[in-house]
């Protein structure tokens, strides 16, 4: 018998006066995965995972927690713990206190109290602060310290929502690595809601891309990104150059450039509108190999990045494509491009993907 879904959202659907934040939104979530719901401000993610944790009633549909309906059930009631963007930590309370208010509301024994956070502490490596106050720490410990809250409670599903925004760059990168290894470690099903497609990407075993209230694509991080099924996802998850064109005889026509071979097509009719979609990094520059499709352009700007350079290289009027080259110990600065050239460049057939 197939597993029972952590989670299951069953045609959910929530309406706000005459607009759905989230439509007709059925979706399974496996027990122990680290799951990620993707995508730009108002798409509904946030709307989904408070449906989830009960703290929004959904218009339609059912609400599934490890196979039992909990859709009228308020928060409490369900084996849920939600980490949220500001902490909501208690300022007056030292760490470990924070970490074991729960517990002490269930009634759980002091001795078994003692010994589960300790055990939580240790887990975010704040052994050493548990008499501190909240105010006292960076905003990388007091992460830790509303992760060690809502994992200390035993829940089936923990849910996150944006609980890294707050940080800088470097230290949202050590906490994602973090997070993962957490998660990995307790087992517990998290279900993280970001904007941010490097994240997800990072700490994912799959990741659902949300578009106005929709699911665009569901699927492994490498799925997603790799092979988007639509022009928007293509588009959302990192950088991708796309075109548009008319296909025809396994050519991509574009309106005011050369024609892209890319095959046939099953399910693209001649004469469809298509978008054509290549990744930066699928893009070379040299040493092109048989059965590759070469072009070439002109080279208008070039960005150095420290361990990458990108250049944008116009290949019809209105047509400029990104390529990202990476800068390794062979790569020399007056082998670069400034600009004005014009050069050869092309990519393997299976990563151009022709989305209609």
């Amino acid at each position: 018998m197939d597993a029972i879904p952590a989670v299951r959202l069953d045609g959910v659907s929530k309406q706000f006066a005459d607009s759905y934040a989230v439509h007709d939104v059925s979706l399974d979530i496996d027990a122990g995965h680290f799951f990620s719901l993707l995508g730009p401000s108002g798409c509904g993610k946030t709307t989904s995972l408070r449906m989830i944790g009960g703290f929004t009633d959904p218009t339609e549909g059912a609400v599934v927690l490890a196979g039992e309906d909990v859709t009228a059930l308020p928060p409490n009631k369900r084996n849920v713990n939600t980490v949220f963007q500001s902490y909501a930590l208690f300022d007056h309370l030292s760490i470990e206190d924070n970490v074991a208010f729960g517990l002490k509301r269930s009634g759980v024994a002091k001795a078994e109290i003692r010994q589960r956070v300790g055990e939580m502490l240790d887990l975010v490596q704040l052994d050493g602060l548990a008499r501190r106050r909240p105010r006292t720490l960076s905003g990388g410990q007091r992460q830790r310290v509303a992760l060690a809250r809502a994992l200390v409670n035993r829940p089936a599903v923990l849910l996150l929502d944006e609980p890294l925004a707050a940080l800088d760059l470097k230290l949202r990168r050590q906490m994602q690595v973090e997070l993962k290894q957490i998660q990995r470690e307790v087992g517990i099903t998290f279900v993280f809601v970001t904007h941010d497609q490097d994240e997800a990407l990072t700490m994912s075993d799959r990741i659902a891309v949300m578009n106005e209230g929709r699911i665009e694509q569901c699927g492994t991080p490498e799925d997603v990104y790799e092979h988007p099924t639509s022009r928007f996802v293509a588009a959302f998850m990192g950088t991708s150059n796309l075109m548009t064109g008319t296909y025809r005889n396994g050519e991509v026509a574009l309106a005011d450039g050369p024609g892209l071979p890319v095959g046939r097509r099953a399910g693209i009719a001649d004469g469809a509108a298509v978008s054509v979609s290549v990744r930066p990094e699928k893009i070379w520059l040299s040493d092109f190999e048989a059965g590759m499709s070469v072009l070439s352009g002109v080279i208008r700007e070039t960005v150095y990045s420290g361990p990458t350079t990108t250049y944008l290289i116009e290949l019809a009027p209105g047509v400029t494509l990104s390529v990202l080259e990476q800068n390794t110990a062979r790569s020399r600065m007056e082998d670069r491009w400034s600009g004005g050239e014009t050069v050869e460049f092309g990519w393997r057939p299976e990563h151009c993907l022709v989305l209609s």
